[in-house]
């Protein structure tokens, strides 16, 4: 079990880095980043290993491959693995609800089937024989999606709020983003099942870590532990504080401590970025069209300063028909709508 935990907590920084990776690629601001990073490293890694780490680089967040879905799986199994072997024992023996214990082994299974649809649906591919339908499904704006314009890489008429994946080779219909953890672009068919695998992967980090927090918490009580004194270094009698019981739970269930620390940072950044794509949907917006929203109006406010008459055309989100509707467009995707109203 030492292995499990090492290797769970190794995969945990792979995770939580490549949740940290995910959220910067949906700003502006990595590009100075790394810019300034490669600049750095250039003088101090040597050439071959700078273009072998490229290489590397490119092969993870460049190309489709299953590097991601392997982790993630991996550290899933661990987790449920550790929570297994280490709290539900002690849990029967305090009188925990089975059903309260198994809640994380539901969110599980459910996470797993939307996790899979995310992995497999199609995400909303424009080809010639549905280009004509998804030019009629959004309006173009004429700020940041232009009419009569064509993708370089597929020669297709690029509708509104569609964008070319380099990734995937594709222009995706209301596309979101490519995510390297599902292996697959998110567009208007399967966000609905990836805004559900978030919201059950972030239910199941924090069920976790509600259930382990309530049995150390039950374990202090029941031993009263809270009631005692300790003597210190000086050799003077002292109360026990909080620092004392967290340091005497952690040398007395180092795992389980880990467990919960691991699931609260966890719990923390998917709740995050559960809260923006929330309001994303919310608003009726893409994680594209929010990266792109400034750019749109910085290329399109006129240069001229002095020119009274000329108006800046400003983005503005035409899309969004209020909170119900634009949710309701999240699991009933326009497209599919508009195929229906138009039989």
């Amino acid at each position: 079990m030492d292995f499990l935990v090492l290797f769970m907590f190794y995969l945990a920084l792979v995770l939580i880095g490549g949740v940290m990776i995910c959220i910067c690629l949906k700003t502006q601001y990595l590009k100075g980043v790394v810019r300034g990073g490669s600049q750095i490293f250039s003088y101090v890694i040597p050439e071959c290993l700078q273009r072998a780490m490229l290489r590397l680089l490119h092969y993870l967040f460049h190309t489709r491959n299953h590097t991601f879905i392997v982790l993630h799986l991996a550290l899933q199994g661990a987790v449920y693995a550790e929570y297994t072997w280490e709290m539900l024992g002690y849990c029967q023996e305090l009188d925990f609800s089975l059903s309260y214990l198994l809640l994380p082994y539901l969110l599980l299974i459910a996470n797993l089937v939307f996790f899979t649809l995310s992995c497999v649906t199609d995400p909303g591919t424009i080809t010639k024989a549905n280009e004509s339908l998804f030019l009629q499904v959004y309006e173009f704006d004429e700020v940041m999606f232009l009419r009569n314009v064509r993708c370089s890489t597929c020669d297709l008429r690029k509708p509104a709020r569609s964008k070319h994946c380099s990734v995937c080779n594709r222009c995706v219909h209301r596309f979101d983003h490519h995510c390297v953890w599902v292996n697959n672009c998110i567009g208007a068919w399967n966000a609905r099942y990836f805004l559900i695998y978030l919201l059950t992967l972030t239910a199941s980090a924090a069920t976790m870590a509600i259930v382990t927090t309530v049995f150390l918490v039950r374990l202090v009580v029941l031993s009263d532990l809270y009631l005692g004194t300790y003597v210190d270094d000086l050799g003077h009698s002292q109360v026990i504080d909080t620092i004392f019981l967290i340091q005497y739970l952690f040398l007395t269930f180092p795992r389980i401590v880990f467990l919960l620390g691991f699931v609260m940072v966890l719990s923390f950044l998917l709740g995050g970025f559960l809260c923006f794509a929330l309001y994303l949907a919310a608003t009726n917006q893409t994680t594209n069209e929010w990266c792109r929203g400034d750019q749109a109006w910085c290329q399109r406010c006129p240069q001229v300063a002095g020119a009274p008459s000329a108006e800046p055309r400003v983005y503005r989100n035409i899309h969004s028909h209020g909170l119900w509707s634009n949710l309701g467009e999240i699991f009933l995707p326009a497209a599919t709508h508009f195929e229906r109203k138009k039989k």
